[in-house]
């Protein structure tokens, strides 16, 4: 009996968190300089937010979906399509939708969706902290955007949480540029050339008891 030929072929995809991280990082910036009072108005802020915001990052999330990545999939996913969102609300302020729907907006369901994105990134920053500590405290600034954009949009403490988004954002830019670097450059490099921080091994140390105590 003749042996059958059997031809193995290995998919190999490429981390993609080093262009959504880029991503994050170029629509966080301009958008944290309108915040800041460095630029004004939205318009320009648009396409970053759309392409860069959105498009990237939902470009990572597909990638990392593929390399069954669910924890980078739904990060980027998640805030890929906050953008998409985002960017649409600022063009029905902007009046591209219409008058109409440009007077009926309400800034207090911005604030509804922004506890909502809150609550979500609650949860991804307790996933964040067996990734790596440079992404941990990525996702703890992104906590206090998203509470900071919550609060003004409320009309609490507008000037202290106008505040805190703004510089919440432009330290996300940073730092996100930063990890970015880093997922490009140590693989490169093959060697640690920008040091991440290593996960914090607290929840993994968790499961590791309960295993033991439930043998």
């Amino acid at each position: 009996m003749a042996a059958s030929n059997v031809t193995t072929v290995k998919n190999v995809t490429a981390d993609p968190s080093a262009l959504g991280l880029f991503g994050l990082a170029m629509v966080t910036l301009v958008a944290s300089s309108q915040k800041l009072g460095w630029t004004e108005g939205v318009a320009f802020v648009l396409p970053w937010a759309i392409f860069l915001g959105a498009f990237a990052q939902l470009f990572a999330c597909i990638l990392d979906f593929k390399k069954d990545n669910v924890f980078g999939a739904t990060a980027f996913g998640g805030y890929a399509f906050f953008w998409f969102a985002v960017g649409m609300s600022w063009m029905i302020k902007l009046g591209m939708f219409g008058e109409a729907a440009a007077k009926t907006a309400d800034a207090h369901q911005l604030g509804v969706a922004f506890v909502g994105y809150l609550i979500f990134t609650i949860f991804m920053t307790i996933g964040a902290m067996e990734t790596h500590k440079v992404l941990f405290t990525i996702f703890v600034l992104i906590d206090l955007l998203f509470l900071g954009l919550a609060l003004s949009s409320f009309g609490i403490a507008e000037h202290f949480s106008h505040q805190l988004a703004a510089w919440a954002e432009f330290f996300i830019a940073l730092m996100a540029f930063y990890a970015s670097a880093a997922a490009v450059l140590n693989p490169h490099f093959g060697r640690v050339f920008l040091p991440v921080g290593k996960p914090f091994g607290i929840l993994k140390t968790v499961k590791e008891t309960n295993k033991r105590l439930c043998a």
